[in-house]
């Protein structure tokens, strides 16, 4: 079964395999495989052992700090979920959530803390960012824009459904200007059919912020992110977990209109 950080496991490997100029075929030969050797290894499947991994990594010239990483990379092809650590601003699981939100057919999303970050405006993204103890000032354009990267994936091919806790439409991010400019903006892509936003009334929060990822060809990936990791979860009881999580949601929220008429009345 495909995993998250198989799949990019075996994405990272395709670029190295690029770079050398041949065919996946021509360097399995030159290796003394079979084609359906290399192709399993790409696709991550296995089927070679560490010895034989690390000498076709010396094959495509990779450096000692890209060894490294996918060393550990295939290490952990096999393993469900995936933590990632981080001490940058824009660690590494930026670009594999990029990754596999532009896969994923159908996004749900829980947000208790600010509007969805797929649904922020510059503005507000900048408040979010300067208002962090945890971002400092000269990386922030970075992260904005990081941020706004990722909203250019919400288009008609997928589908979006959005739970929001009350409070944060009330809660006055970057000030009022940049709260009623956010609000309408709300309300904007609010009228597009494949999106779907579902407010929590204040004092039912159930857990957490998190994602969960539906894919036409994998299994459901829950992603979460915390101040220093995050977490790719995709075995079946974590997974149910929080698809239960999103049905308690469904149950309690208002209606997409009601929620539609709550943020027309805040901004009012």
């Amino acid at each position: 079964m495909s995993t998250v950080v198989g799949r990019e496991f075996g994405e990272l490997l395709r670029q190295l395999i690029h770079s050398t100029g041949l065919l996946e075929a021509e360097l399995a030969r030159k290796l003394g495989w079979e084609h359906a050797k290399m192709s399993d290894l790409v696709n991550g499947k296995g089927g070679t052992s560490l010895e034989e991994f690390t000498f076709l990594l010396g094959m495509c010239g990779v450096k000692p700090d890209e060894f490294e990483h996918m060393k550990g990379l295939y290490l952990e092809s096999k393993e469900k979920g995936w933590l990632q650590l981080f001490d940058s601003v824009l660690p590494a699981h930026v670009q594999t959530l990029l990754k596999q939100e532009r896969l994923a057919k159908e996004i749900l999303h829980w947000s208790s803390l600010y509007v969805p970050g797929l649904l922020q405006t510059e503005r507000y993204a900048r408040a979010v960012a300067e208002d962090s103890p945890y971002i400092d000032a000269d990386e922030a354009p970075k992260w904005v824009a990081a941020r706004m990267e990722r909203r250019g994936i919400v288009a008609g091919h997928k589908k979006f459904v959005f739970y929001v806790y009350e409070p944060v439409l009330h809660s006055p991010v970057g000030g009022t200007d940049v709260l009623a400019e956010q609000l309408h903006e709300l309300l904007r892509m609010l009228v597009r059919p494949y999106i779907s936003l579902r407010v929590l009334p204040a004092g039912r929060a159930i857990t957490g912020d998190f994602s969960l990822l539906k894919f036409e060809k994998y299994e459901p990936v829950v992603y979460q992110g915390s101040l220093n990791s995050a977490l790719f979860l995709d075995d079946k009881a974590s997974v149910g977990l929080y698809q239960e999580a999103l049905k308690t949601m469904d149950r309690i929220a208002l209606g997409k209109e009601e929620s539609r008429e709550l943020i027309t009345s805040i901004v009012s």
